[in-house]
């Protein structure tokens, strides 16, 4: 059975820091292209940061550019997302996500709320 879980959301005060990670199981996690995405409330999906199989190239909306920095451990099958100077733009709900290379296969987790709120 396919999971991807995420942990780690929360409430923060602006300009504080969150770690999210993201626990994948049932499926060969290393050869996965691995993302984070957020969704606030009536917005559309956006892709937050993406990092490659290998972790050598990493990728980043330019609103969390200088942010957020997105670490894979293939070992322990895990991805995650450290997010420091939190902003009052931040809150969502965030997911992560496996897309297969050369391949349709993707999976979604459930999502880890973040909330930024003095």
């Amino acid at each position: 059975q396919v999971q991807l879980v995420e942990s780690g959301g929360g409430l923060v005060q602006p300009g504080g820091s969150l770690r999210l990670s993201c626990a994948g199981s049932g499926f060969t996690f290393r050869y996965y292209v691995m993302k984070w995405f957020r969704q606030a409330p009536g917005k559309e999906r956006e892709m937050v940061a993406g990092v490659t199989i290998d972790g050598g190239r990493k990728k980043y909306a330019e609103s969390v550019k200088g942010r957020f920095i997105i670490s894979r451990d293939n070992n322990r099958a895990m991805v995650y997302l450290q997010m420091n100077s939190l902003k009052l733009e931040d809150p969502a709900i965030y997911f992560c996500k496996a897309e297969g290379q050369g391949s349709n296969t993707e999976y979604w987790g459930q999502g880890t709320q973040v909330t930024v709120s003095s």
